[in-house]
């Protein structure tokens, strides 16, 4: 099996519930799933809330696991977690899956943008690059990638300023630069690297790199099937970072932490997502790139079964760990496949539960990276890409070929 060479990382930040997205309890009563229904998928036998019937129509492409499984209820330890497959504590901060991957993989990619970009902005839960420091560091866009201009700072000038008139004020920059003559006399080693770093900053300003985030280069007709929001005009970038060879991407799309009035929440968020992860895996498969990117989608745990109705919750429901789900798609792993299952309430998983380590050792193997290797780094640790995997291990099934 090939590596994939790109990963895109959906990280529904909060905690969704998994009752309300891919394990639908139809057969409980109102108190659990709400008063709503299933709904058939293209794979029979395989049944998804009804709230997403645009990833109905291509469960063939991704498939879910049902008993995602851990102990951590806070959403700072259980996001630690959930990136890193470690239990927090202990002193030492590791890095999470989007960090390590592209620090692995920075060495082979050639592109100009940095090899971890995250849209919009970061989880800031914890420190993402952990001991590897600054030097992997993701780009954060900032930004809004549905409005008129996209602007990304550090890449893409603000609205009103042209490529050309960027040029024109790197030119302005270097007549009124005394400081240059004076740095080389000085210290032409430390001079050398800052003129590196401006050249390299004109270069991307001005050239493809910038353009992977220049939306306008997408017909009307895709950018409407991604939906017109922050999260659908996210996953269109994402596509087209991946077309770049950026590899890894992170779209967090904040707002599931539905304490109160959850199923108004829900219903929004759900519409959103549903349409712009649907458009993506299917945008991604008719250009060929399905195979050699991963898509996975996820929060750090899912929402108590049972519903909240009286006051303060109105119908909420609170952070849940002991049950959840998550979806895996492209990349080595196969389509149409549920692994895993809950009970008759989703409260706990009934067999092979997945924890975090197994879940994201699956992604790291098909990536080419071995989870118990010595994971790369400048410090001299010796400690291991992942911890051991626990009794059910990774997700051999989903395997297309043996990884």
């Amino acid at each position: 099996m090939k590596p994939a060479r790109s990963v895109v990382e959906i990280w529904q930040w909060g905690g969704p519930s998994h009752i309300d997205t891919f394990d639908p309890k139809p057969k409980a009563d109102r108190d659990y799933n709400g008063g709503l229904k299933a709904i058939s998928t293209n794979v029979p036998g395989m049944e998804i809330h009804e709230w997403w019937p645009e990833l109905a129509k291509c469960a063939n492409l991704y498939s879910i696991i049902r008993s995602m499984t851990h102990s951590e209820f806070g959403h700072e330890t259980a996001t630690y977690l959930m990136q890193t497959g470690r239990m927090p504590g202990g002193g030492e901060v590791y890095p999470a899956i989007g960090a390590v991957i592209s620090q692995i993989k920075r060495k082979s990619y050639k592109g100009d943008l940095p090899p971890y970009v995250i849209l919009t902005r970061e989880k800031g839960r914890f420190s993402e690059v952990g001991f590897f420091g600054a030097a992997a560091a993701p780009l954060v866009t900032g930004g809004r990638p549905n409005a008129p201009h996209f602007s990304v700072e550090g890449i893409v000038p603000p609205e009103g300023i042209s490529p050309n008139a960027m040029l024109e004020r790197f030119s302005m920059l270097d007549e009124l630069d005394t400081w240059k003559p004076a740095a080389n006399s000085c210290n032409a080693g430390q001079a050398a690297l800052f003129d590196t770093a401006g050249q390299e900053a004109r270069r991307i300003s001005s050239g493809d790199a910038a353009k992977v985030f220049d939306l306008s280069l997408e017909s009307k007709d895709m950018r409407d099937r991604y939906g017109r929001n922050i999260t659908g005009q996210s996953l269109l970038v994402a596509r087209r970072l991946v077309e770049y060879g950026v590899p890894y991407i992170t779209v967090n799309v904040p707002g599931w932490d539905s304490h109160k009035r959850h199923f108004e929440t829900m219903r929004r968020k759900s519409q959103e997502l549903d349409l712009a992860i649907a458009t993506l895996l299917q945008d991604l498969k008719s250009k060929g790139l399905l195979d050699s990117t991963i898509v996975w989608m996820s929060g750090e745990f899912g929402r108590t079964p049972k519903v909240g109705w009286d006051a303060p919750w109105n119908g909420g429901r609170g952070h849940y760990a002991r049950c959840f789900s998550a979806l895996v798609a492209g990349g080595g792993f196969k389509g149409g496949i549920v692994v895993g299952a809950s009970d008759d309430t989703a409260s706990r998983p009934l067999y092979r539960p997945v924890a975090p380590q197994d879940f994201l050792g699956s992604i790291y193997a098909c990536c080419g990276i071995d989870p118990d290797a010595i994971m790369p780094n400048d410090l001299g640790k010796r400690v291991t890409v992942l911890p051991p995997q626990s009794s059910a291990g990774r997700l051999r099934e989903l395997y297309a070929e043996s990884a």
